[in-house]
């Protein structure tokens, strides 16, 4: 709601798309830049407590949001300023609220758990944008706001009620040799740097797809700015449709085939629904196939995610999901300016088909010569079960040889 409210305001009051370009970048480029200080920090500090802090103060910032608009004081300036702050302590939070997730759920139900996660979220990107509009529309930006920050006090509820094990005592040093640690304990782990490596190629070659859901809304209309509103609200409440329902089959379909087959079928299946997507010859045609694609690609993520999840050791497994952040966050959006510029010269189907085609064919290509790199992300045996000596941050490697591959 926050998000559609902000866009809408900074839209109106300025008439200027660069606002309105301004204000995204405020809120997603936090992720890129701070997730991996987020990281470090979660696995030396009290998560619990952390989270708690952490959202507290996005609940004030979201109310300062409310009372800038109650007392006419709002400003494109001022609410991209307190957008950027929600940004950079939602960064903070993200790793610490993500590791967590182990420490609460069995091991054999964790996917289900991401799961139920990735569908939440995807149901408040249906259901959240309906309600900013209605509440928009009765002329009341402040209460969008204001509903944005009560709801931050049922995430504190939830943390404030639930105990986590004791934290395993973690190597001391500085935040950047902490996070240089981390990065090489993702190296060193084969489950985590395949996952990592797969959502970055994922994130520059396909899910730019959610960028240009205007682009293609514009392809399909007559080039009015109301149908390509009304085109860009239809393809974004599939997508999100699709993701909840995607979401829910998730941990059926690996209960049957194995997570590495799910994931493998994702990843081909997904980029070549795309194709399909990209063809559509009109509106209602576009939204039943990006309701497919939101089900694979939800798939992907919930995938990846778990598997980084599972092998990351205990000690580092905040700085390892931080990564995994980055990874998508900073490649995305390079991603969608690729995109974009590439569809500015062959079209929006070609660059679609074209980068999604490249998807698949490198995903066989890596299954076929070499199948050990994605036999990684079954339920193989993880890390945690190794004792953890606390050594300083330089020498704090794993070594690929010490990683039981065979059970």
């Amino acid at each position: 709601m926050q998000a559609v409210a902000v866009g809408a305001y900074v839209t109106e009051a300025t008439g200027k798309a660069s606002w309105t370009a301004l204000v995204a970048v405020a809120a997603f480029l936090p992720i890129g830049v701070l997730s991996p200080v987020g990281g470090a920090l979660a696995d030396r500090l009290d998560r619990r407590r952390f989270v708690i802090v952490a959202e507290s103060a996005e609940a004030t910032l979201a109310s300062v949001l409310a009372l800038l608009f109650v007392t006419d004081r709002a400003s494109p300036g001022t609410v991209t300023v307190m957008v950027f702050l929600g940004g950079c302590i939602s960064a903070l939070r993200m790793p610490f609220h993500q590791s967590v997730l182990p420490d609460v759920v069995p091991r054999e139900d964790l996917l289900g758990a991401v799961s139920l996660g990735s569908a939440q979220y995807n149901l408040g990107r249906v259901i959240g944008p309906a309600l900013a509009g209605l509440v928009i529309s009765l002329g009341s930006f402040e209460l969008a706001f204001l509903i944005n920050a009560l709801s931050f006090f049922a995430g504190i509820a939830a943390f404030a009620v639930i105990r986590l094990p004791d934290r395993i005592p973690s190597e001391e040093g500085g935040t950047w040799d902490r996070i240089r640690a981390g990065a090489r304990a993702a190296s060193a782990e084969p489950g985590c740097r395949t996952a990592i490596g797969l959502i970055a190629v994922v994130a520059v070659l396909i899910s730019p797809f959610i960028a240009l859901v205007p682009a293609m809304a514009a392809h399909l209309g007559d080039g009015g700015a109301d149908q390509t509103a009304a085109g860009t609200g239809a393809l974004t409440t599939a997508q999100g449709v699709g993701a909840v329902l995607g979401a829910l089959a998730i941990v059926p379909m690996a209960t049957r085939f194995g997570r590495r087959r799910m994931i493998l079928a994702n990843l081909i299946a997904t980029p070549l629904l795309l194709c399909v997507y990209a063809s559509s010859p009109n509106l209602t045609f576009a939204v039943g196939l990006l309701a497919l694609v939101g089900m694979g690609y939800i798939g992907i993520l919930s995938g990846l995610s778990t598997v980084v999840q599972l092998r990351a050791p205990v000690v580092f497994r905040g700085r390892i999901l931080s990564l995994y952040f980055v990874a998508l966050g900073v490649l995305y959006p390079v991603g969608s300016m690729l995109h974009g510029s590439v569809a500015d010269v062959i079209g929006l189907q070609s660059t679609t088909v074209v980068f999604a085609l490249g998807l698949v064919g490198l995903v066989l290509a890596v299954e076929l010569l070499t199948p050990q790199v994605l036999a990684v992300l079954d339920d193989l045996p993880v890390l945690d079960d190794l004792p953890v000596t606390p050594m300083p941050a330089e020498d704090q490697i794993i070594e690929p040889a010490a990683i039981p591959l065979d059970g």
